[in-house]
């Protein structure tokens, strides 16, 4: 069990580099909703205390509203911060359980960065957005919500792109938060995938945020995206923590 400590430094971090659109606290749940982007991690109910398992009806009753309201369905994203009332609940209600997502750190100075390119990260948001849409195969109708979200983005953002010829291959978006860096929208376009073009753009970011003065590394990775999760356990990124969402079951 990672230290509780250690897990709201990251949740913190995350909340400040990748930011909803609408914030509301419900006691230490705190409801993320973003009506540009459909994203699970922009549109969820975050608990951040294992205490905070009172009125729980009623407080989900409050949320789904909320949901309502943004057309997106209710979902809770359950990290080691949910306590075991709430747990309990959602198991008693068979609410779905899906998409578990591993925490990763890397401290930097044990990365291997010598030799790595030096990539001078793009200023304009609308060509890195042109180039995520291309990479991620995004409908267009996500420009403005992805555009929204970046430019949102309070801490210094590193907004990265290989390209092959002309064409984007990767990218990345790295957010430095004080001594964090945070690795964001890290994807390679699926027919070039394995011939090292993910591995070149994080070892960029990675490389820009040191020498900002960024001490230690960190992301998200879904659990079953097998090529990205050995990628950076090849790098040394180490596993710190677990998430999953939750949905209730469709009436």
């Amino acid at each position: 069990m990672p230290e509780l400590a250690m897990v709201r430094r990251y949740e913190a971090a995350g909340f400040r580099a990748w930011p909803a659109s609408f914030v509301q606290y419900d006691g230490t749940w705190v409801i993320r909703l973003t009506a540009g982007l459909p994203a699970k991690r922009l549109n969820s109910i975050n608990p951040l205390d294992p205490g905070d398992g009172s009125n729980i009806l009623d407080r989900i009753a409050r949320a789904e509203r909320r949901f309502d309201a943004y057309g997106r369905p209710l979902t809770f994203r359950i990290s080691p911060l949910a306590g075991a009332n709430l747990t309990r609940h959602l198991d008693r209600e068979r609410w779905l359980s899906f998409s578990e997502s591993i925490v990763m750190r890397l401290a930097l100075d044990n990365a291997h960065l010598i030799g790595v390119m030096d990539q001078i990260p793009m200023k304009d948001i609308g060509r890195f957005v042109s180039a995520a849409l291309q990479v991620h195969n995004m409908e267009p109708a996500m420009r403005p919500g992805l555009s929204e979200v970046i430019g949102s983005i309070e801490p210094e953002a590193g907004l990265f792109v290989s390209k092959e010829g002309d064409e984007p291959v990767a990218t990345a978006i790295c957010v430095q938060d004080r001594d964090l860096a945070g690795l964001f929208e890290v994807a390679t376009k699926p027919e070039l995938r394995g011939k090292g073009f993910g591995r070149q753009v994080v070892l960029s970011a990675l490389k820009w945020a040191r020498h900002r003065g960024a001490r230690e590394a960190w992301l998200q990775v879904e659990a079953d995206n097998a090529p990205a999760v050995t990628l950076y356990r090849s790098l040394g990124f180490a596993d710190v923590y677990r998430y999953h969402y939750r949905r209730p079951q469709a009436s």
